[in-house]
């Protein structure tokens, strides 16, 4: 019987696979166990049973008999299958598929342990571990086994190729030889690969690593990018808005000298037919003992400056008016300011009773009234000055203030744990804060009680604090034009940053 056909009478009729724990009905049919219990298990009439094979019907349910025997087969057919999937060679000589142990080059067949041991009695052949490429183990011309390597032509060839075929007079190696040196070269050049893998695999972690930061920068670069837009778009719709408004409110300046000419007409109506009924009077007495006339009579052309205004739109005023806010709006852009606008509101709660802030809480004012305010732990004490009620930890942010109402002042950013008690806990004369300080019209930078002159004349009256919290900066611009960059301090920061300003006299306006 040929392999196909045993293998074909091994398989369950129910699920076409090869018998797991076959049992056999009383009609002699072989099914899985798991396959005829399922089948019934499912039935709709449970009052008889079927043979699946042969449709017999049981009253009542059989009892399910293993066949062994059938059960030692498929199991063995079992492991063959996973040996075949292994090696692919089965003895030649079985009728079931049983793999291969050896492969004889002079028979060209494969055996089994049982079949080699019957082999193992003739002399002079030539085992292989299992292959079913004999052939190429034979020389194509003269069909002899293969048993020398030619060392100039690089094949392999038999005893006769040697001897009297087109390799007389060569250099010979044995085969175990040739395959060994080559076998040497081979690891040298694994060898040449692994040292070159292990160098790719170094640069592709380092370029990794690169991509990792270069892409953390570009995702930072694009959501900066992104509130820049939309920073502009913003300050863009307002200049619209305003510049349209103003162009209205020109316009209707034409509506409001209108209205004041007819208003005047009126008037000038009035008195002309006055002094027509003055003239028309026949009595002398009469016309002399009416109120005084004179202003009535003034025919002089007086020049009302406010007629003449609106003679024409003031496009030269809107074109000002639009250039003034393109120019604020592109400071922010090329003074080096990239970052979110901060919305700075003072804390009362922080500033001392020397400090007056303003209702809207954007002006701090050096008062000679007493404030009265509670004492706290968070209030300055010592010195005029406050904080900010935002804290900023991450991210660009700015914001300006307005300090020509003031000679003395300080502005900057620090910590919340910065001192509000004694003098320690004025503004840069500390470790957590970093400010930049005006006195009689000369500026410094102050951290840590470390001041550094910077030179004088800043021709401006606003100055801009600018944050990268990240990167550790807080640098200070005067909003002249153009803006000019006064100091940038460097730093690790641990906590997040508070604005804090500090007046001695006058006010400063965020």
């Amino acid at each position: 019987m040929a392999s196909a056909d045993v293998t074909a009478e091994l398989r369950c009729s129910i699920c076409m696979e090869i018998y797991r724990d076959p049992v056999t009905l009383p009609c002699g049919h072989n099914f899985c166990r798991g396959c005829i219990t399922q089948a019934w298990d499912h039935q709709e009439d449970l009052q008889e049973y079927k043979c699946p094979e042969c449709q017999k019907i049981y009253l009542r349910r059989p009892e399910l008999v293993r066949n062994t025997t059938l059960h030692n087969i498929c199991e063995t057919f079992h492991a063959t299958e996973t040996d075949q999937e292994q090696t692919g060679v089965f003895c030649n000589y079985c009728v079931f598929p049983v793999p291969a142990t050896k492969s004889c080059l002079q028979c060209e067949t494969s055996l089994c342990d049982h079949h080699l041991r019957k082999h193992g009695r003739s002399g002079g052949h030539t085992l292989l571990p299992p292959t079913t490429d004999l052939g190429k183990r034979k020389c194509s011309v003269h069909k002899k086994i293969l048993e020398y390597y030619c060392t100039k032509d690089a094949s392999c060839v038999c005893v006769s190729c040697y001897v009297i075929g087109g390799h007389v007079g060569h250099m010979m190696m044995s085969l175990d030889e040739a395959s060994e040196e080559k076998k040497k070269k081979l690891r040298n050049y694994l060898q040449t690969l692994m040292t070159e893998t292990e160098e790719a695999q170094k640069r592709v972690q380092s370029l990794e690593e690169l991509r990792r930061k270069a892409q953390e920068k570009a995702d930072g670069e694009k959501e900066r990018v992104a509130a820049l837009f939309r920073d502009l778009r913003r300050r863009l719709e307002e200049l619209e808005k305003r510049v349209l408004s103003d162009i209205t409110r020109r316009v209707q300046c034409y509506d409001d000298i209108i209205r004041q000419l007819e208003i005047k007409k009126e008037e000038l109506s009035r008195k002309m037919r006055y002094i027509e009924e003055l003239c028309n009077m026949t009595d002398p007495l009469t016309v002399l003992q009416e109120s005084d006339t004179g202003d009535l009579c003034d025919t002089e052309d007086r020049h009302d400056e406010q007629f003449h205004d609106g003679e024409d739109l003031d496009v030269a005023g809107i074109s000002h008016t639009l250039h003034t806010g393109l120019a604020e709006i592109m400071s922010g852009v090329t003074g080096g300011i990239s970052g979110q606008p901060a919305d700075i509101l003072l804390d009362v709660a922080t500033a001392s009773n020397e400090l007056h802030i303003s209702d809207d809480r954007k002006t701090a004012s050096w008062s000679h009234i007493w404030q009265n305010r509670p004492e706290t732990r968070e209030r300055f004490q010592y010195w005029p000055q406050g904080l900010s009620s935002q804290r900023l930890s991450s991210g660009r942010h700015y914001w300006e203030v307005d300090v020509g109402g003031s000679e003395i002042w300080r502005v900057g950013m620090c910590y919340p744990s910065i001192d509000r008690r004694g003098e320690q806990s004025l503004i840069g004369d500390n470790n957590k804060s970093w400010c930049l300080y005006r006195r009689c019209n000369q500026y410094s930078v102050i951290h840590d009680r470390k001041a550094i002159r910077l030179p004088d004349g800043i021709p401006s009256d606003r100055v801009r604090i600018y944050l990268d919290y990240e990167a550790g900066q807080i640098s200070f611009y005067a909003l002249c034009d153009p803006i000019r960059h006064l100091h940038t301090f460097t730093a690790t920061f641990t906590e997040p940053l508070h604005a804090v300003l500090g007046v001695h006299e006058g006010c400063i306006t965020v």
